[in-house]
């Protein structure tokens, strides 16, 4: 086996091993532990399946409001692929295939940790896809966040059957087509095992670490571009001043602060003379708000941090205790909370930044209005403003708590729901949106950075604004800012920055 092969065990799965093995597309197997749990889990089920005909939800019972409705022996396996079909009801746009990539990890944790009576067969089939990039069409629309993911997880494990389609080698294709490519055949699945995968919050978890490794960056990004918008402005660097924030106690606030006042150390434009003296809030409480989101956002982290490492799926098994209890672990209110907080602090850095870009047009402290040498011939920095106004709106309208809602399915037995699974789809698309809302601000501030020219900013946001530079130029006279904007956008994933005081949320 490589070295680089991430092994699946019941050990903690963090978040910097999940971005290890994405960033360095490693392969993923199954610790000796988790091997032996599965399989140990999976011949208790098995034996307590031979020995006993008493009702067994899910088990040798109908789902959902159908508990009630027994089962014969003979048709549990094609029960639990019943359910799989029937569930497969997903609508909407497809999931991105790097979310189910994560599904399909997380699936495999949820799993390996062997109170889920699936076969070892099963999990490796998923470790299959997983390493060789075959992945499930799977549709945004159909979980309600409660008894899982269902119809999303549903789609992801129809070609585990050798149905449905699935994303390989570039294309879309039958599930069966590539099967066969690699001499897979279709899975048997055994007593439980449609539930084992069916039930689980492993959409709503791949959403939300998705959104969590980008937001780790893009919070970094946010105080970087906020330094440079600040000097640019003209900014002052007193309300950073460490003791202000110790007193107020709040440690996203507190490392806000620090971490401007070292990311503006050496700027001769920090250090000149100031006439003005006080900045506007979106300058002046960055810490208060940076921090805020910061302090969000790791909340959001511990509460991801334990439902990645967590069995969800119904019902649970207890092999040592000889226990098959039918719970609620698969309800998805702690992460529908959490992904609610997560837009809000989201969209609120992209609400304070657009305020920032806004400030720097209005042709004060000696800065051109819309930042252009020529304006009226020009109209400049004038309209991404616009846009970027427009996509703090939307983020806002994305913010509406979805966890705050409940509809009633399944005849009542499932009477409230968490709709988490539409919270982390909006929170998705308001990370996205704060990575355009950042670009938009670090083109102005560049720009605006270069009219104070021959003074220079600090040695750190020189080098980056260098940087900046050799992929989108000063802009002259007026052309088509899309472009430009297209190409900050792609600056901001692929810069390279070493922050001496990088927080990186410590779950």
């Amino acid at each position: 086996m490589e070295k680089t092969t991430y092994r699946i065990s019941p050990e903690k799965l963090t978040f910097k091993a999940i971005f290890d093995v994405l960033k360095e597309n490693r392969k993923i197997a199954l610790s000796e532990e988790a091997v032996q749990r599965i399989e140990k889990c999976r011949a208790y089920l098995d034996r307590k399946m031979a020995e006993q005909d008493e009702p067994i939800y899910g088990i040798n019972t109908g789902f959902g409001a159908l508990y009630d409705k027994s089962i014969s022996k003979e048709d549990l396996g094609r029960l639990q692929e019943n359910l799989v079909k029937s569930h497969a009801c997903g609508s909407g746009e497809e999931v991105p295939k790097e979310v189910v990539k994560l599904m399909l990890l997380l699936k495999v944790q949820s799993l390996s940790y062997g109170h889920s009576g699936v076969q070892a067969a099963t999990v490796n089939r998923l470790i299959d896809f997983f390493n060789n990039e075959v992945f499930p069409v799977v549709y945004q629309l159909g979980s309600l966040g409660a008894s899982g993911d269902l119809a999303p997880l549903a789609h992801m494990s129809l070609p585990l059957l050798g149905m449905g389609k699935v994303h390989f080698d570039g294309e879309k294709k039958e599930a069966t087509e590539v099967l066969a490519h690699f001499g897979w055949k279709p899975l048997q699945l055994q007593s439980k095992e449609g539930l084992a995968l069916l039930n689980g919050t492993q959409f709503m978890g791949a959403y939300g670490v998705q959104s969590l490794l980008k937001l780790f960056r893009l919070s970094e990004l946010a105080d970087i571009i906020g330094a440079i918008s600040l000097d640019a402005f003209d900014g002052r660097i007193e309300p950073f001043m460490d003791r202000l924030h110790h007193i107020r106690h709040h440690q996203g606030q507190i490392q806000t602060a620090a971490r401007f006042r070292i990311l503006l150390d050496g700027s001769e434009l920090i250090a000149q003379y100031k006439k003005h003296v006080q900045d506007p809030y979106s300058f002046r409480c960055i810490p208060q708000v940076h921090g805020a989101s910061k302090d969000s956002f790791n909340y959001v982290a511990s509460v991801f941090s334990s439902e990645i490492n967590a069995v969800t799926d119904n019902p649970t098994i207890f092999p040592d205790e000889d226990i098959i209890v039918s719970g609620g672990n698969f309800h998805g209110q702690p992460l529908a909370l959490a992904l609610d907080n997560m837009a809000i602090a989201a969209a609120e850095l992209g609400s304070i930044s657009e305020r920032r870009t806004y400030q720097l047009l209005h042709g004060k402290r000696g800065l051109p209005p819309f930042l252009v040498a020529n304006p009226g011939l020009n109209s400049g920095f004038m309209i991404p403003q616009y846009t970027a106004a427009s996509i703090v709106n939307q983020n806002k309208q994305l913010c509406t708590p979805a966890s705050v809602d409940t509809i009633e399915s399944s005849q009542g037995q499932e009477d409230h729901v968490s709709m988490g699974a539409n919270a982390a789809t909006k929170a998705y698309r308001v990370v996205d949106n704060l990575e355009r809302i950042l670009a938009i601000e670090l083109f102005n501030a560049a720009q605006a950075l270069d009219f104070r020219r021959p003074k220079k900013s600090s040695p750190f946001i020189e080098e980056f604004v260098a940087a900046y530079r050799s992929r989108v130029a000063f802009v002259q006279e007026d052309k088509i800012m899309h472009d430009e904007m297209e190409k900050t956008i792609l600056f901001l994933r692929e810069v390279q920055y070493d922050l001496p005081d990088a927080l990186i949320p410590g779950v």
